[in-house]
């Protein structure tokens, strides 16, 4: 699965993906393999970009557009 709104979400913030890698404690390499579906997001990683970027985890997985995670 291509996570466009990863990359999205990224770059709305003006972050490359050498931030994103060392706030997930993982490689540019491998964070860029998730951006493009190359290799399967843990849900650890999916857990801490959700509140980092403060949206739903179904929003980044494209299950919906509405971005406000529920209260």
């Amino acid at each position: 699965m291509y996570f466009q709104r990863l990359r999205d979400l990224r770059e709305d913030m003006d972050m490359n993906q050498t931030e994103i890698a060392k706030l997930l404690h993982t490689s540019q390499t491998v964070y860029s393999r998730y951006e493009r579906g190359f290799q399967t997001i843990p849900i650890e990683h999916l857990l801490i970009l959700a509140d980092f970027y403060k949206v739903s985890t179904d929003y980044i997985l494209g299950r919906t557009n509405k971005k406000e995670m529920n209260k």
